[in-house]
């Protein structure tokens, strides 16, 4: 399976338009969103029209009204409490922001195929006890605005920017 994984769109619809063309023309199957969305509803209209199932959590700059959340399910996403953990293809993956608490604890603990997060607004890719954790970058406050996708079968990740051209994988930090 392929999942597309866009982080820190801050609210800057014409990234995320461009991100999700990218990952579309990929063909994703897909779509996660690590956090800072923003506080436009029309960032989640423009997720929930990629025609993909789409996970995302809540950034540190997020700030959700409950009221949204009526609108959230009438558009068919789903209005997260905290960190996701999923089962996409028979892989468990974790879902952060990556500013959380337990964050790191979870990171340690191996019982995760793929942990996916943003924060950093840079894209980086490590092994950690098995676990592969991916940050796609940024689609706002970085030179070069990326995305990722990930093969849960051939665990193998490729990062894009916004025109679809390949960058080179991130060199691990571990």
């Amino acid at each position: 399976m392929k999942i597309g994984i866009v982080s820190d769109s801050h609210e800057q619809r014409h990234h995320l338009q461009a991100a999700l063309q990218v990952l579309s023309k990929a063909g994703v199957e897909a779509v996660v969103h690590c956090g800072d969305v923003g506080d436009d509803l029309g960032m989640f209209d423009e997720l929930a029209g990629i025609g993909v199932p789409v996970f995302f959590v809540w950034g540190n700059m997020d700030h959700p009204s409950p009221r949204w959340k009526a609108y959230l399910r009438d558009i068919g996403l789903d209005w997260p409490n905290g960190p996701l953990q999923l089962e996409l293809d028979d892989k468990k993956i974790a879902v952060f922001h990556g500013h959380e608490p337990g964050f790191k604890r979870v990171l340690r603990s191996s019982g995760f195929d793929f942990i996916l997060c943003g924060h950093s607004h840079e894209r980086s890719l490590e092994e950690h006890n098995g676990t592969i954790l991916i940050n796609p970058g940024a689609l706002h406050r970085t030179p070069v605005k990326s995305v990722a996708v990930l093969d849960t079968q051939t665990r193998v990740c490729h990062f894009f920017d916004l025109e679809g051209n390949p960058l080179p994988i991130p060199e691990p930090t571990t």
